[in-house]
Protein backbone atom coordinates (compact mmCIF):
# COMPACT_ATOMS: atom_id res chain seq x y z
CA UNK A 1 0.00 0.00 0.00
CA UNK A 2 1.30 3.23 -1.24
CA UNK A 3 0.93 6.65 1.36
CA UNK A 4 1.23 9.99 -0.44
CA UNK A 5 1.80 13.29 1.00
CA UNK A 6 1.39 16.38 -1.05
CA UNK A 7 2.49 19.54 -0.52
CA UNK A 8 0.28 21.61 1.06
CA UNK A 9 -1.65 24.47 -0.65
CA UNK A 10 -3.71 26.25 1.44
CA UNK A 11 -2.49 30.41 1.66
CA UNK A 12 0.46 30.60 4.01
CA UNK A 13 0.79 26.98 5.43
CA UNK A 14 4.16 25.80 6.36
CA UNK A 15 3.10 22.50 7.89
CA UNK A 16 3.53 19.04 6.16
CA UNK A 17 1.63 15.74 6.85
CA UNK A 18 4.51 13.43 7.55
CA UNK A 19 7.84 14.08 8.69
CA UNK A 20 10.97 11.37 7.92
CA UNK A 21 11.42 10.58 11.46
CA UNK A 22 7.90 8.36 10.97
CA UNK A 23 8.26 7.02 8.13
CA UNK A 24 9.87 4.00 9.55
CA UNK A 25 7.45 3.35 11.33
CA UNK A 26 4.90 3.00 8.45
CA UNK A 27 7.93 0.81 6.52
CA UNK A 28 7.82 -1.61 9.35
CA UNK A 29 3.35 -2.28 8.53
CA UNK A 30 4.15 -2.63 5.09
CA UNK A 31 3.53 0.60 3.65
CA UNK A 32 5.76 2.72 1.29
CA UNK A 33 5.91 6.66 0.41
CA UNK A 34 5.60 8.86 -1.62
CA UNK A 35 6.01 12.72 -1.27
CA UNK A 36 5.28 15.41 -3.74
CA UNK A 37 8.76 17.25 -4.64
CA UNK A 38 9.74 19.84 -1.34
CA UNK A 39 5.97 19.62 0.32
CA UNK A 40 8.21 19.61 3.81
CA UNK A 41 10.93 22.16 2.57
CA UNK A 42 8.88 24.83 4.12
CA UNK A 43 8.79 23.13 7.53
CA UNK A 44 12.54 22.46 7.62
CA UNK A 45 12.49 19.27 6.06
CA UNK A 46 14.19 18.66 2.71
CA UNK A 47 13.74 15.88 0.04
CA UNK A 48 17.21 14.67 0.86
CA UNK A 49 15.65 13.42 4.55
CA UNK A 50 13.13 12.11 3.34
CA UNK A 51 14.88 9.93 0.47
CA UNK A 52 17.36 8.92 3.62
CA UNK A 53 14.07 6.85 4.75
CA UNK A 54 13.61 4.79 1.36
CA UNK A 55 11.05 7.92 0.44
CA UNK A 56 10.22 7.96 -3.32
CA UNK A 57 10.04 11.63 -4.64
CA UNK A 58 7.84 12.73 -6.65
CA UNK A 59 7.98 15.49 -9.44
CA UNK A 60 4.14 17.22 -8.96
CA UNK A 61 1.20 16.75 -7.41
CA UNK A 62 -0.78 14.67 -9.76
CA UNK A 63 1.55 11.93 -9.12
CA UNK A 64 1.16 11.37 -6.05
CA UNK A 65 -2.36 10.92 -6.01
CA UNK A 66 -2.45 8.42 -9.38
CA UNK A 67 0.21 6.09 -7.08
CA UNK A 68 -1.20 6.62 -3.79
CA UNK A 69 -3.73 4.38 -1.85
CA UNK A 70 -3.68 6.60 0.87
CA UNK A 71 -3.45 10.69 0.82
CA UNK A 72 -2.37 12.16 4.03
CA UNK A 73 -1.84 16.21 4.21
CA UNK A 74 -2.96 18.74 6.76
CA UNK A 75 -5.51 20.66 5.17
CA UNK A 76 -8.13 19.36 2.72
CA UNK A 77 -11.73 20.03 1.37
CA UNK A 78 -12.79 22.28 3.70
CA UNK A 79 -10.14 23.08 5.78
CA UNK A 80 -8.31 23.92 2.56
CA UNK A 81 -11.17 26.01 1.02
CA UNK A 82 -10.64 26.81 -2.50
CA UNK A 83 -7.18 26.42 -2.56
CA UNK A 84 -8.21 22.59 -2.35
CA UNK A 85 -10.10 22.26 -4.90
CA UNK A 86 -8.44 21.55 -7.49
CA UNK A 87 -7.19 17.88 -5.63
CA UNK A 88 -10.72 17.16 -5.88
CA UNK A 89 -10.45 16.34 -9.65
CA UNK A 90 -7.23 14.20 -8.43
CA UNK A 91 -9.09 11.81 -6.33
CA UNK A 92 -10.55 8.60 -7.04
CA UNK A 93 -12.83 5.88 -5.77
CA UNK A 94 -11.90 3.79 -3.26
CA UNK A 95 -9.11 6.64 -2.14
CA UNK A 96 -8.61 7.55 1.31
CA UNK A 97 -7.48 10.55 2.52
CA UNK A 98 -6.79 11.61 5.96
CA UNK A 99 -6.68 15.10 7.25
CA UNK A 100 -7.90 18.07 8.88
CA UNK A 101 -10.94 18.38 6.46
CA UNK A 102 -13.72 21.35 8.70
CA UNK A 103 -16.68 18.72 7.83
CA UNK A 104 -18.75 20.35 10.47
CA UNK A 105 -17.88 24.38 9.65
CA UNK A 106 -18.21 22.96 5.21
CA UNK A 107 -20.35 20.43 4.35
CA UNK A 108 -20.75 20.76 1.37
CA UNK A 109 -16.97 20.01 0.52
CA UNK A 110 -17.43 16.63 2.39
CA UNK A 111 -20.36 16.42 -0.23
CA UNK A 112 -17.78 16.64 -2.64
CA UNK A 113 -15.74 14.06 -0.86
CA UNK A 114 -18.32 11.65 -1.08
CA UNK A 115 -19.10 12.23 -4.67
CA UNK A 116 -15.58 11.19 -5.78
CA UNK A 117 -15.77 7.84 -3.99
CA UNK A 118 -12.94 8.42 -1.38
CA UNK A 119 -13.00 7.40 2.06
CA UNK A 120 -12.64 10.23 4.41
CA UNK A 121 -11.39 10.90 7.67
CA UNK A 122 -10.77 14.57 9.39
CA UNK A 123 -8.37 14.48 11.98
CA UNK A 124 -10.57 17.22 14.04
CA UNK A 125 -13.56 14.55 14.31
CA UNK A 126 -10.98 11.90 16.90
CA UNK A 127 -12.09 11.72 19.82
CA UNK A 128 -11.11 12.42 23.28
CA UNK A 129 -10.78 9.03 24.99
CA UNK A 130 -7.80 7.80 26.21
CA UNK A 131 -6.85 5.23 23.66
CA UNK A 132 -6.55 8.25 21.12
CA UNK A 133 -3.99 10.65 22.93
CA UNK A 134 -1.48 10.38 20.38
CA UNK A 135 -3.87 10.85 17.52
CA UNK A 136 -5.14 14.22 18.87
CA UNK A 137 -4.13 16.67 16.19
CA UNK A 138 -6.15 19.42 18.08
CA UNK A 139 -4.28 19.04 21.07
CA UNK A 140 -0.81 18.82 19.70
CA UNK A 141 -1.69 22.15 17.59
CA UNK A 142 -3.50 23.83 20.62
CA UNK A 143 -0.25 23.54 22.72
CA UNK A 144 1.48 25.37 20.28
CA UNK A 145 -1.46 27.80 19.56
CA UNK A 146 -1.18 28.90 23.49
CA UNK A 147 2.48 28.87 23.32
CA UNK A 148 2.76 31.38 20.52
CA UNK A 149 0.13 33.45 21.81
CA UNK A 150 1.88 33.92 24.51
CA UNK A 151 4.92 35.24 22.76
CA UNK A 152 2.72 37.38 20.48
CA UNK A 153 1.43 39.39 23.51
CA UNK A 154 5.01 39.75 24.70
CA UNK A 155 5.94 41.29 21.49
CA UNK A 156 3.27 43.50 21.22
CA UNK A 157 2.98 45.03 25.09
CA UNK A 158 4.73 48.27 25.99
CA UNK A 159 5.60 46.27 28.97
CA UNK A 160 7.46 43.58 30.19
CA UNK A 161 6.55 40.54 31.48
CA UNK A 162 8.68 40.05 34.75
CA UNK A 163 8.78 41.86 37.64
CA UNK A 164 12.29 43.40 38.29
CA UNK A 165 14.39 45.15 41.08
CA UNK A 166 16.73 47.28 39.61
CA UNK A 167 18.52 50.46 40.82
CA UNK A 168 16.18 52.22 38.62
CA UNK A 169 13.22 50.73 40.80
CA UNK A 170 10.43 47.67 41.19
CA UNK A 171 9.31 46.70 37.73
CA UNK A 172 6.04 45.56 38.17
CA UNK A 173 4.85 42.21 36.57
CA UNK A 174 2.69 42.10 33.72
CA UNK A 175 -1.12 40.88 34.29
CA UNK A 176 -2.20 38.28 32.41
CA UNK A 177 -6.00 36.87 32.05
CA UNK A 178 -6.92 33.99 30.05
CA UNK A 179 -10.29 33.19 29.13
CA UNK A 180 -10.47 29.16 28.75
CA UNK A 181 -8.59 26.85 30.44
CA UNK A 182 -8.48 24.11 27.91
CA UNK A 183 -5.20 22.58 26.15
CA UNK A 184 -4.18 26.23 24.24
CA UNK A 185 -5.13 28.24 27.03
CA UNK A 186 -3.14 25.87 29.97
CA UNK A 187 -0.26 26.06 27.57
CA UNK A 188 -0.80 30.09 27.38
CA UNK A 189 -1.13 29.83 31.32
CA UNK A 190 2.63 28.29 31.49
CA UNK A 191 4.55 30.02 29.45
CA UNK A 192 2.87 33.69 30.62
CA UNK A 193 4.00 31.94 34.08
CA UNK A 194 7.48 31.18 32.67
CA UNK A 195 8.02 34.80 31.32
CA UNK A 196 7.41 36.28 34.94
CA UNK A 197 3.53 37.49 34.72
CA UNK A 198 1.15 37.16 36.70
CA UNK A 199 -2.03 35.18 35.49
CA UNK A 200 -5.39 34.86 36.30
CA UNK A 201 -7.32 32.32 33.92
CA UNK A 202 -11.02 31.48 33.81
CA UNK A 203 -13.28 28.85 32.58
CA UNK A 204 -16.81 28.03 32.06
CA UNK A 205 -15.90 24.35 33.06
CA UNK A 206 -14.80 24.57 37.25
CA UNK A 207 -13.14 21.64 36.69
CA UNK A 208 -10.47 22.90 35.71
CA UNK A 209 -9.48 24.75 38.13
CA UNK A 210 -6.62 22.68 40.23
CA UNK A 211 -5.48 22.47 36.55
CA UNK A 212 -4.99 26.28 36.70
CA UNK A 213 -3.99 26.70 39.75
CA UNK A 214 -0.86 23.57 39.47
CA UNK A 215 0.49 25.89 36.94
CA UNK A 216 0.71 29.01 39.35
CA UNK A 217 -2.03 30.50 37.94
CA UNK A 218 -5.50 31.97 40.03
CA UNK A 219 -8.52 31.22 38.96
CA UNK A 220 -11.23 33.33 39.06
CA UNK A 221 -14.36 32.06 39.75
CA UNK A 222 -17.63 33.97 38.60
CA UNK A 223 -21.13 32.99 40.50
CA UNK A 224 -22.77 31.10 37.36
CA UNK A 225 -24.81 28.25 36.54
CA UNK A 226 -22.13 25.33 35.05
CA UNK A 227 -23.75 22.27 35.77
CA UNK A 228 -23.91 21.66 31.32
CA UNK A 229 -20.80 23.50 30.38
CA UNK A 230 -19.54 20.39 28.87
CA UNK A 231 -19.40 18.08 26.82
CA UNK A 232 -18.86 13.81 26.78
CA UNK A 233 -15.60 14.63 24.73
CA UNK A 234 -14.31 17.51 27.04
CA UNK A 235 -14.96 20.41 25.03
CA UNK A 236 -17.04 23.32 26.39
CA UNK A 237 -20.66 23.32 24.97
CA UNK A 238 -22.57 26.62 24.07
CA UNK A 239 -24.47 28.69 26.20
CA UNK A 240 -27.80 30.35 26.44
CA UNK A 241 -27.53 34.51 25.11
CA UNK A 242 -28.50 35.09 28.72
CA UNK A 243 -25.47 33.42 30.12
CA UNK A 244 -22.92 34.71 28.15
CA UNK A 245 -24.22 38.45 28.79
CA UNK A 246 -23.83 37.60 32.76
CA UNK A 247 -20.46 36.03 32.00
CA UNK A 248 -19.22 39.33 29.96
CA UNK A 249 -20.62 41.72 32.91
CA UNK A 250 -18.64 39.97 35.57
CA UNK A 251 -15.32 39.66 33.00
CA UNK A 252 -15.15 43.43 32.75
CA UNK A 253 -12.96 44.24 35.95
CA UNK A 254 -10.82 41.40 34.76
CA UNK A 255 -10.01 42.37 31.13
CA UNK A 256 -9.70 46.11 32.67
CA UNK A 257 -7.49 45.27 35.11
CA UNK A 258 -5.59 43.19 32.79
CA UNK A 259 -2.25 43.79 30.68
CA UNK A 260 -2.61 41.20 28.22
CA UNK A 261 -6.45 39.42 27.49
CA UNK A 262 -6.02 35.78 25.54
CA UNK A 263 -9.09 34.96 24.97
CA UNK A 264 -9.10 30.69 23.49
CA UNK A 265 -12.84 29.80 23.88
CA UNK A 266 -14.33 27.59 20.94
CA UNK A 267 -16.95 25.33 20.13
CA UNK A 268 -16.39 22.54 18.20
CA UNK A 269 -18.57 23.29 14.37
CA UNK A 270 -20.29 26.57 16.06
CA UNK A 271 -18.87 30.17 15.44
CA UNK A 272 -17.13 31.39 18.40
CA UNK A 273 -18.94 33.08 21.43
CA UNK A 274 -18.17 36.91 21.89
CA UNK A 275 -16.95 36.99 25.41
CA UNK A 276 -15.16 40.36 25.48
CA UNK A 277 -17.27 43.25 23.69
CA UNK A 278 -16.27 46.67 22.63
CA UNK A 279 -17.17 48.48 25.63
CA UNK A 280 -14.81 45.56 27.88
CA UNK A 281 -11.62 47.14 25.70
CA UNK A 282 -12.46 50.07 26.06
CA UNK A 283 -12.08 50.07 29.87
CA UNK A 284 -8.29 48.48 29.23
CA UNK A 285 -5.39 50.82 29.70
CA UNK A 286 -3.77 52.09 26.70
CA UNK A 287 -1.15 49.72 25.30
CA UNK A 288 -3.01 47.07 26.62
CA UNK A 289 -2.82 43.95 23.97
CA UNK A 290 -5.65 41.01 23.43
CA UNK A 291 -4.84 38.29 21.27
CA UNK A 292 -7.98 36.31 20.42
CA UNK A 293 -7.11 32.64 19.36
CA UNK A 294 -10.68 32.22 18.60
CA UNK A 295 -10.53 34.79 15.28
CA UNK A 296 -11.21 31.73 12.39
CA UNK A 297 -14.38 31.43 13.78
CA UNK A 298 -15.15 34.80 14.35
CA UNK A 299 -13.66 35.63 17.15
CA UNK A 300 -14.34 35.89 21.08
CA UNK A 301 -13.73 39.70 20.89
CA UNK A 302 -16.13 42.00 19.34
CA UNK A 303 -13.60 44.15 17.12
CA UNK A 304 -11.36 41.28 16.27
CA UNK A 305 -11.01 40.94 12.48
CA UNK A 306 -9.13 37.45 11.52
CA UNK A 307 -4.98 38.15 10.29
CA UNK A 308 -5.27 41.72 11.14
CA UNK A 309 -3.67 43.98 13.95
CA UNK A 310 -6.66 46.30 14.75
CA UNK A 311 -5.82 49.36 17.14
CA UNK A 312 -9.10 50.23 19.22
CA UNK A 313 -8.70 53.05 21.26
CA UNK A 314 -5.19 52.37 22.24
CA UNK A 315 -5.66 48.90 23.16
CA UNK A 316 -4.06 46.49 20.16
CA UNK A 317 -6.41 43.40 19.04
CA UNK A 318 -4.65 40.34 17.37
CA UNK A 319 -6.68 37.99 15.48
CA UNK A 320 -4.11 35.03 14.07
CA UNK A 321 -5.54 32.15 12.54
CA UNK A 322 -2.31 29.54 11.50
CA UNK A 323 -0.56 30.28 14.12
CA UNK A 324 0.65 26.14 13.83
CA UNK A 325 2.69 27.26 11.00
CA UNK A 326 4.62 29.66 12.19
CA UNK A 327 6.32 26.72 14.19
CA UNK A 328 6.46 24.47 11.25
CA UNK A 329 8.84 22.45 12.02
CA UNK A 330 7.76 21.37 15.43
CA UNK A 331 4.04 21.40 14.25
CA UNK A 332 4.58 19.15 11.49
CA UNK A 333 6.74 16.61 13.65
CA UNK A 334 3.97 16.49 16.20
CA UNK A 335 1.04 16.40 13.41
CA UNK A 336 3.26 13.39 11.63
CA UNK A 337 3.15 11.63 15.18
CA UNK A 338 -0.81 11.94 15.34
CA UNK A 339 -1.86 11.14 11.56
CA UNK A 340 0.33 7.92 11.13
CA UNK A 341 -0.66 6.82 14.60
CA UNK A 342 -4.29 7.14 12.93
CA UNK A 343 -2.81 5.09 10.00
CA UNK A 344 -1.50 2.21 11.54
CA UNK A 345 -4.79 2.04 13.47
CA UNK A 346 -6.51 1.74 10.12
CA UNK A 347 -3.89 -0.73 8.78
CA UNK A 348 -4.17 -4.70 9.35
CA UNK A 349 -1.30 -6.56 7.48
CA UNK A 350 -0.32 -4.17 5.42
CA UNK A 351 -4.24 -3.26 4.00
CA UNK A 352 -6.81 -1.04 4.97
CA UNK A 353 -9.38 -2.13 7.26
CA UNK A 354 -12.02 -0.03 8.38
CA UNK A 355 -14.23 -1.66 11.37
CA UNK A 356 -16.93 1.40 11.64
CA UNK A 357 -17.94 -0.70 14.77
CA UNK A 358 -14.97 0.95 16.16
CA UNK A 359 -15.66 4.50 17.74
CA UNK A 360 -12.07 5.73 16.44
CA UNK A 361 -12.96 4.74 13.00
CA UNK A 362 -16.83 5.77 13.19
CA UNK A 363 -16.65 9.30 14.75
CA UNK A 364 -13.67 10.11 12.38
CA UNK A 365 -14.68 8.78 9.00
CA UNK A 366 -16.84 11.48 7.60
CA UNK A 367 -17.43 9.99 4.09
CA UNK A 368 -17.13 6.15 2.36
CA UNK A 369 -18.68 4.10 -0.72
CA UNK A 370 -19.69 7.81 -2.07
CA UNK A 371 -22.00 9.02 0.74
CA UNK A 372 -21.49 11.29 3.88
CA UNK A 373 -21.82 8.75 6.64
CA UNK A 374 -20.91 10.24 9.60
CA UNK A 375 -23.73 11.34 10.97
CA UNK A 376 -23.00 14.88 12.58
CA UNK A 377 -22.00 16.31 8.91
CA UNK A 378 -24.98 14.71 7.95
CA UNK A 379 -27.48 16.61 10.47
CA UNK A 380 -25.19 20.02 9.67
CA UNK A 381 -26.09 18.97 5.35
CA UNK A 382 -29.72 18.15 6.24
CA UNK A 383 -29.93 21.48 8.24
CA UNK A 384 -28.49 23.70 5.51
CA UNK A 385 -30.39 22.41 2.68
Amino acid sequence: MIVGIPKERFPGERRVALVPAVVASLTEAGLSVVLETNAGISAGFPDTAYAEHDVSIAPDRTTVFKSADVILQVRAAGAAGASGDPDFRLMRPGQVVVAFLEPLIDPDRSNTLAEQGVAAFSMELIPRISRTQNMDALSSMATLVGYRAVLLAADRLPRMFPMLMTAAGTIMPARVFIVGAGVAGLQAIATARRLGAKVTAYDVRPAVKEQVESLGASFAELPLETDSSEDTGGYAKPQADEFYERQRDMMSALVAGSDVVITTALIPGKTAPILVTTRMIEGMAPGSVVVDLAAERGGNCEPTKPDQVVDHAGITILGPTNLPSTVAYHASQMYAKNISTLLLHLVDHGQLAIDQHDQIISDTLVTYEGVVIHARVREVLNASE
